[in-house]
């Protein structure tokens, strides 16, 4: 009788799910520390940056419980990603409570949770990945959410069948989707297939019906910098920043000396890397790469005439700092980051990159020769009390001026009390040179320097 006594108590401590264990455990307690964080936007980088503090702080806290509270539509595959690997390596439980949406990647992140609890009318599943456009996306991006979706459900003893056919509609599950739809479950069918702990109309009745009647509650304090960083870490502003940077540098070679341009590019700089480096992600050899970029980049525009070895490595470094600022890698070693963080990376990178390039064709010329940088420039450019007005005798061929600014090749001429753009034909002139006037291009008179 003692044997067959042993034989069952062994059966029930390694059969019975580590997650009702806990619950059990969690309930007897006095006095329940329990950590609480919302969610209840789109799955981006700042709801990944939320998480990852409420797991430190909870720990910092000796917290019993994190409690998430979660309505999404989903979001970014990456950051659903990231916040499941953190919630699955919690060493403290997670409940989350879903008010209403955990659909796409909030799925991903309710299934990694210790337990689940739902209002009534709510609703988990639907996690096909789509592209920007609302489209299905190809199918290599399908088997990685399906594995995730598989190995979240069997880390935490739930169903991995059901969690792959959130992902695929050929997933049939025998009485659940027979006609190969995509499974999304409501609150019913998520209690009746495993995906479900307990339907609650709130936190504290489900509290009370999980047994834990003795607790605190430390909810997330969320402050100005912690918002000012996710805003500018959301792959929208961050790529806007990106823009601002690599038009401000290309509009200041084609304006040399207006300094307005390179002064945005410096500002959306610092405000694309600050975040970056204080989350952990941007390492200080990634910003002196992308300083040593910017030196190349002035030496070309200010020191080397034309456009050579020098910029062309200043672009590419610029680039790799961009990219490897928002990847999580120790010296080039990626083994932190998912190969999805990675292309995700890269493709903000280049997007920004391909729509600078359209506005640098669309506007470029139009940009340089606007009446508005004409004025800066000629403020910044021409000595004080310098007239800017044409005068009535423009310079004809062969007529000589004096380059008033250096011409790399751009630059301002002044013939008689007038000044003028000009331009050489890739010949670096400095401030002060005799030049002799050899043509005309884009109201930009053509010059070479005297000898």
């Amino acid at each position: 009788m003692n044997r067959l006594t042993f034989i069952i108590s062994f059966l029930l401590i390694n059969l019975v799910p580590s997650s009702i264990q806990a619950s059990d455990s969690l309930s007897k307690k006095q006095n329940l520390k329990i950590y609480q964080f919302d969610i209840r936007e789109e799955i981006a980088p700042p709801a990944t940056r939320k998480t990852s503090k409420a797991v430190d702080e909870a720990i910092e806290q000796n917290a019993d419980l994190i409690l998430l509270r979660l309505n999404t539509y989903g979001g970014l595959v990456s950051d659903a990603d990231s916040i499941r690997t953190r919630l699955l390596n919690s060493p403290i439980p997670v409940y989350v409570f879903i008010e209403n949406n955990a659909a796409s990647a909030g799925a991903l992140i309710s299934i990694a949770c210790t337990k689940i609890f739902m209002r009534k009318g709510a609703s988990i599943g639907a996690a096909t990945v789509v592209s920007g456009e609302g489209e299905e996306a190809p199918d290599k991006y399908q088997s990685y959410m399906r594995s995730k979706m598989r190995s979240t459900a069997t880390a935490r003893g739930r169903n991995p069948e059901i969690a792959e056919a959130m992902v695929d509609g050929d997933k049939v599950v025998p009485g659940l989707n027979d006609t190969g739809d995509v499974v999304t479950l409501t609150t019913d069918e998520a209690i009746k297939w495993g995906f479900c702990d307990g339907a609650y109309e709130s936190v504290e009745e489900m509290l009370k019906g999980e047994g834990i009647t003795s607790y605190t509650v430390e909810k997330q304090r969320i402050t100005w910098i912690d918002e000012a960083i996710g805003f500018l870490i959301s792959p929208g502003v961050s790529g806007v920043l990106i823009l601002i940077i690599l038009g401000g540098i290309y509009y200041e070679i084609r304006t040399p000396g207006v300094g307005f341009p390179l002064l945005a590019s410096v500002l959306a700089a610092m405000l694309y890397f600050a975040p970056l480096y204080l989350e952990g992600l941007a390492e200080n050899w990634e910003i002196l790469l992308f300083i040593v970029g910017l030196i190349l980049l002035g030496l070309e525009i200010f020191v080397i005439p034309g456009f050579g070895v020098a910029g062309i490595s200043g672009l590419v470094l610029l680039f790799a700092a961009l990219v490897l600022s928002t990847i999580n890698n120790v010296a080039f070693d990626f083994g932190p980051a998912s190969s999805e963080i990675i292309r995700e990376a890269l493709l903000k990178v280049s997007i920004a990159l391909f729509a600078f390039m359209g506005l640098m064709l669309l506007t470029g010329k139009s940009f340089a020769n606007s009446a508005w940088i004409k004025k800066i420039s000629l403020e910044a450019e021409l000595p004080a009390g310098a007239s800017a007005k044409t005068s009535e005798s423009l310079p004809q061929l062969e007529d000589i001026a004096v380059s008033e600014t250096r011409l790399n090749p751009q630059g301002m001429i002044r013939f008689g009390d007038a000044y003028f753009d000009a331009m050489s034909l890739g010949e670096l002139i400095e401030q002060g040179q005799n030049v002799k006037i050899i043509g005309k291009k884009d109201n930009k008179y053509l010059v070479e320097s005297v000898v």
